[in-house]
């Protein structure tokens, strides 16, 4: 086995923002590194969220020793309850991701079974042939590792998602002694977090949004909602501390808050009294200048608190005038439609809208390009593959590593699916895997594909005909219809002359056929090729044709 390579596939989470999941494979052990989600672009529609093809795992289920976790967020987390709807394993995270984990498992599915292990910053684990250390790195979350994997061929280093922010606002900074340690060992290969690649200096610390949320706090007349992510408990912890300095109550609301809440509360990661934090129909009832609330919503999604706030469909609390809203995250890709329409909306309530373009109510979690040096830097990795981020984050991490040092040929910019080799002689990127997206609509897991998101926008876009014919399957004569339906074409009342011409091409059509042997499938091609050229010449556009031709 020791002539074997390291296999290294990243089954998402690179060419993208989301997805992520990597996994490490050696002989006949495996370990998977994360299983995020990713939020659905604008042209899935219909879709809830994305997850990897976990085709790869499933297939070798037996030979997966573990999946790690680095931290709670979704886009690290939200593809877990799929997976281990299909393979039996542990699973290890800090305890607050474990706890993250345990809030989501029992809203989608409640997996009682599955095997949390906790772990903490400072230990080992053994997986197979592979050892794990994890070390703590800052984010806009606490309780986050990074990953030292001792692999038959050489040191591996999972960086996770990670800023060197100096001030964070649990005390705890990266780990730059470990960092360095491992520097010193000697690491064959550094796995290192893009998504800042393109934004020079250093990012702000979180310390920042702390201030701005007190100017808010002290400057706002009425209510204070403030909209963050449910996971991002230490931005909720700041807006707590902001509300007791300014002899504000604090209300929470959305499901996924309330529930991340209350588990953070229990586990120590929240600091709040119960004078303090105190349940939305008590806070409804106190003095407007009195309230601050903390909500779902932060990125726009249909079903959230916000959202439902700002068009007034949000049982528990109306926005009145005299609000402030504060938007305390960035637009991940694709929800910026979405965002903006609830900042007019709520701009049209009488509410006070401040979000990032106006106040830096909101910091990246993610160290911006002096930061990914720095981390090249103190690792010194002998191979370099940039991970989480787009194909131009990646591309642009990959120029910084070859900029302090690392050899062009042992920096591998990959997507999701390459299959990267590793040796202790060097790497070689020798094909792919399955890696495409699964869509998860409804209760649906991977029975939508491309050619349903296809339809779904041909219908969106131009709408659709239907035309009804009953046919004798003896003689082939028309015996009844057609009958047309058109839906997101044209309005019908207003297009009878454009019904009836297409009712008697489709008869004319028809009658051609007659006194032969009849074919269904030539008569349903027949019908549509017939109606797609009338009407494209007609209007210039081309609805989604269904022709029924029914057997009489």
């Amino acid at each position: 086995m020791s002539g074997q390579p390291l296999r290294l596939i990243p089954l998402g989470g690179l060419g993208e923002i989301g997805r992520n999941m990597m996994v490490l494979e050696y002989g006949d052990d495996l370990i998977v590194i994360d299983a995020g989600l990713m939020f659905p672009e604008n042209e899935m529609l219909g879709i809830d969220i994305v997850i990897p093809n976990m085709e790869y795992l499933i297939e070798r289920r037996g030979k997966v020793r573990g999946i790690v976790i680095t931290h709670g967020h979704e886009d690290h987390i939200g593809g877990l309850p799929y997976l281990l709807e299909q393979i039996a394993v542990p699973v290890y995270a800090t305890r607050l991701t474990r706890g993250l984990i345990e809030v989501k498992l029992q809203e989608y599915h409640g997996q009682d079974k599955a095997q949390l292990r906790t772990i903490s910053a400072g230990e080992s684990l053994r997986l197979g042939c592979f050892k794990l250390e994890f070390f703590h790195v800052c984010h806009s979350i606490p309780d986050c590792v990074g990953l030292a994997i001792d692999t038959p061929v050489g040191l591996v280093v999972h960086s996770g998602d990670f800023k060197f922010d100096h001030t964070p606002v649990d005390g705890r900074i990266t780990d730059f002694g470990k960092l360095a340690e491992l520097g010193q060992r000697g690491v064959h290969l550094l796995l290192s977090d893009s998504t800042n690649a393109e934004t020079p200096g250093y990012t702000a610390s979180e310390k920042v949004v702390g201030r701005m949320l007190e100017r808010v706090f002290a400057e706002a007349p009425g209510r204070i909602l403030v909209a963050t992510f449910a996971s991002n408990i230490s931005r909720i912890q700041q807006v707590i501390d902001a509300a007791q300095i300014y002899d504000r109550k604090v209300g929470v609301v959305g499901r996924s808050m309330v529930n991340n809440v209350r588990m953070a509360r229990e586990l120590g990661y929240l600091t709040v009294t119960d004078d303090v934090l105190l349940p939305i129909d008590r806070i409804r009832r106190l003095p407007e200048d009195e309230v601050a609330i903390v909500t779902t919503g932060s990125q726009g999604e249909p079903t959230s608190a916000l959202t439902q706030m700002a068009v007034g469909e949000f049982r528990q609390l109306q926005i009145i005038p005299g609000d402030t809203v504060v938007i305390s995250a960035t637009p991940i890709p694709g929800n910026e439609e979405s965002i903006n329409n609830n900042i007019n909306n709520l701009f049209r309530l009488g509410a006070n809208v401040i979000y990032d373009q106006l106040m830096e109510v909101h910091v990246s979690g993610h160290g911006a390009q002096e930061e990914e040096k720095l981390m090249l830097n103190l690792v010194r990795p002998r191979h370099f593959v940039p991970i989480h981020g787009e194909y131009r984050h990646l591309a642009l991490h990959a120029r910084l590593a070859e900029e302090v040092g690392v050899e062009r040929e042992n920096i591998f910019v990959l997507e999701s699916g390459d299959v990267l080799e590793l040796t202790r002689q060097g790497g070689r990127v020798t094909g792919q895997v399955p890696a495409g997206y699964v869509f998860v609509d409804g209760l649906g897991v991977g029975d939508v594909g491309q050619v349903v998101l296809r339809d779904r926008k041909a219908l969106a876009q131009e709408g659709f005909f239907i035309a009804v014919v009953g046919v004798d399957s003896q003689t082939g004569r028309v015996v009844s219809g057609p009958d047309i339906v058109s839906r997101g074409f044209v309005y019908m009342a207003e297009s009878e002359t454009l019904i009836e011409e297409a009712k008697d091409l489709v008869l004319n059509a028809l009658q051609q056929s007659e006194g032969r042997p009849v074919e269904w499938g030539m008569l349903n091609a027949k019908v549509k090729d017939t109606l797609s050229e009338f009407l494209y010449r007609r209007t210039r556009r081309r609805p989604m044709i269904l022709p029924v031709v029914m057997e009489v």
